[in-house]
């Protein structure tokens, strides 16, 4: 994501291969950008000549997951069905995820967002700024321990022939936490528990509406954390008191809605620079 200036946050992945781009503050569909992300590396990746990605002089952030079982992600790409027609997506993570995320790379549909905490039977739209819903689900059942139920009713997710990229997560101890608090209104914020000292965070308030806040510890190296930008936006980097990343969790440091309003539940993601207990 270009930090300095108004430019669309780019999903690449291996899965997909290089050069092919989605976009969580769109709807739109898969592209092809041959001067974008041009190859997965051994210890990396390279960049060609794409303004939102190379422009010169501008400051631009890159949040990196390797797909493996032990790190707790599976990335899945699969061909729907047709929505009257439900059927498993098997994944490999060997327990029921606790975040999914899947995107429509055919056609310009939404994204759809499943998280444990909040049940599955609800779910977000990472490129919206609404609320939990049930509307158009997208799922006809909770996922298990080798599959995701795709079910039936929408484009979003079970196009007939359709290409789907689904991201899958799970809890893994020491490195990722997937959950939900309840704010307080208060600048002396509630304290949420992950059992690791965090490098990235994303909340999103899951009872209304409210911007897909990301902080990392790269563009803030010291408490309180406040550089954020906005999944479902993109616009410039921002700037508001945010967090304390904390030795095991993190804290709330401001009463703005999007982050922290009385009684309002947020679901997070929240991940560790490196795990403690395996080194992949």
């Amino acid at each position: 994501k270009n930090r300095s200036a108004a430019e669309e946050h780019l999903w690449y992945d291996s899965v997909r291969g290089a050069s092919k781009r989605i976009q969580s503050s769109t709807n739109n569909v898969e592209a092809t950008d041959s001067d974008g992300l041009t190859s997965f590396d051994s210890d990396g990746f390279s960049i060609g000549a794409k303004g939102s990605l190379n422009a010169s002089s501008k400051n631009i952030c890159a949040w990196c997951w390797k797909e493996s079982t032990t790190a707790g992600l599976d990335i899945i790409a699969y061909v729907g069905q047709g929505i009257s027609t439900a059927f498993d997506v098997s994944h490999n993570l060997s327990a029921v995820p606790d975040w999914i995320m899947i995107k429509n790379r055919s056609v310009d549909q939404a994204w759809r967002v499943y998280s444990k905490s909040m049940g599955f039977s609800n779910r977000l739209v990472l490129s919206e700024s609404g609320g939990k819903s049930t509307s158009a689900l997208g799922l006809d059942a909770d996922p298990t321990s080798s599959v995701i139920n795709i079910g039936t009713g929408t484009g979003c997710t079970n196009a007939s022939g359709e290409n789907f990229i689904c991201y899958a997560f799970k809890n893994v101890q020491g490195f990722s936490k997937f959950g939900s608090y309840i704010g307080n209104g208060d600048a002396d914020g509630v304290f949420v528990f992950l059992g690791f000292k965090p490098a990235f965070i994303l909340t999103k308030k899951s009872s209304g509406s409210s911007s897909w806040i990301m902080h990392d510890n790269k563009r803030d190296t010291f408490n309180v954390v406040n550089k954020f930008l906005d999944a479902y936006d993109p616009g410039a980097e921002g700037s508001l008191d945010s967090f304390d990343f904390l030795s095991n969790g993190f804290k709330l440091r401001t009463s703005n809605g999007d982050r922290n309003a009385s009684g309002d539940t947020y679901q997070f993601m929240a991940f560790a620079e490196s795990p403690f207990v395996n080194s992949n």
